[in-house]
């Protein structure tokens, strides 16, 4: 264990944060599928609200994708940026 640096040892932790962050598009994938699929299910009931029931579900679908947005930028940042390293 005498072998780990410190850069070493916070490009791992870097790397399993960056691995974390990625979990965060579970999230916007789950809601964006429940999301289209009850808009799908409100269609079939009343097709005559077709356009005000599509953009309502188009625009909850993109704020839910910010989640997923959010935990790649910060992903990205840890893997490539890294600010971390800065510190030493």
């Amino acid at each position: 264990m005498s072998n780990i640096t410190n850069e070493g040892l916070i490009l791992a932790c870097s790397a399993v944060g960056a691995g974390l962050a990625m979990i965060a598009g579970i999230g916007p994938g789950v809601g964006q599928g429940i999301a289209a699929g009850h808009g799908a299910a409100a269609v079939g009931r009343n097709p005559g609200a077709r356009g005000q029931i599509m953009s309502t579900m188009l625009l909850g679908q993109a704020v839910a994708e910010t989640t997923g947005l959010y935990g790649l930028v910060i992903a990205l940042i840890l893997l490539f940026a890294n600010p971390l390293l800065g510190k030493l």
